[in-house]
């Protein structure tokens, strides 16, 4: 792509936002990280192993004149990126319909592979809408165990239900209900949990698209930061000793990702211990060891910040073990 594919719109993005992240990215990796959001991504997408294979896609993609990329990444299968003016076509296919694949970014696919349920396990996905992580989830365990997916707002409930059933998933059971309940009321239940929290979606951002930075303020940051510490305790309430819980966000702001963290780590501490996590890319960096007065658990340097490129959109992701 070159810049004129954007159009003339003028960056605009948050003059706040971006000072902090000036704080936050590497100094020598800022300027390529800033002009990650000046145009349209990579369109990517995966098969669904529950309804066919990589190559049965590969071959309805063809006769459909897509244009796709392979994208070989050791720890996902039948991964592809196509140029983003072909997303329309891509939506209109056959395939499409049949649930054959799902439109997803590549690091939120990272999350459940990161998390690796296995078959007949007791899995959580504690804030699962619209769905395209619980998928994943669903076909790692075979469409077996139990896999409950939680969601408050109605709207997007009903989403990720139609998503679960249009991609064949049968080992999920779905709730309506506010995710901060759930560790009083299922304590030591599960195995894994996935808490892809709510959170400020910074990592969405657009310089020529007003609308994806117009609710962004300083104190939805610290807002949503409270939130995501009252999620992460009750995830905590709901594993098992033993259990794995994978925490992310698609937000740079410490407040979302190192913070809650502490939060967690200041409570049960006594109880949890992160793990390395090893991704097939280098456009990562570690996580913070402070901000303002906020210093951080040296146990949190074993999490990730995923930096943004043409096809990645920017994650935070840290895998916990309860001992």
């Amino acid at each position: 792509f070159s810049s004129a594919d954007a159009g003339t719109t003028p960056m605009s993005l948050p003059e706040a936002f971006t000072q902090r992240l000036e704080q936050i990215v590497p100094r020598e990796r800022f300027g390529n990280v800033l002009s990650t959001f000046d145009l349209p991504k990579q369109v990517t997408f995966r098969v669904n192993p529950v309804q066919t294979t990589p190559e049965a896609l590969e071959a309805e993609l063809t006769a459909s004149a897509i244009v796709f990329e392979r994208i070989e990444w050791g720890v996902l299968q039948g991964v592809y990126r196509i140029d983003p003016a072909d997303k329309l076509r891509l939506t209109q296919t056959e395939a499409f319909y049949k649930g054959h694949f799902y439109i997803q970014n590549l690091s939120s696919m990272i999350a459940p592979v990161l998390l690796a349920p296995e078959p007949e396990e007791t899995v959580l996905d504690l804030a699962a809408a619209p769905g395209g992580k619980t998928l994943i989830l669903a076909s790692m365990m075979q469409n077996t165990g139990w896999l409950s997916a939680v969601e408050p707002s109605r709207e997007r409930f009903f989403r990720m239900c139609d998503n679960l059933k249009s991609q064949g998933v049968t080992n999920a059971h779905t709730y309506m209900t506010d995710g901060r309940s759930v560790g009083k009321k299922c304590p030591l239940m599960f195995d894994r949990i996935l808490l892809d929290a709510p959170c400020s979606s910074e990592a969405r951002f657009k310089s020529f698209d007003e609308k994806s930075t117009m609710f962004w303020t300083l104190h939805k940051v610290k807002e949503t930061s409270k939130l995501q510490r009252r999620l992460l305790l009750s995830a905590f309430d709901a594993l098992k000793p033993g259990g794995k819980l994978l925490y992310s966000t698609c937000s740079f702001s410490p407040e979302e990702n190192e913070s809650p963290l502490q939060h967690l780590l200041e409570r049960h501490g006594e109880h949890l211990k992160t793990l390395p996590l090893v991704l097939p890319f280098d456009n990562v960096q570690k996580p913070l060891t402070r901000w303002g007065k906020e210093i951080f658990d040296e146990r949190i340097q074993n999490a990730v910040r995923i930096l943004p490129t043409d096809t990645i959109d920017g994650f935070f992701i840290c895998l916990l073990e309860k001992t």
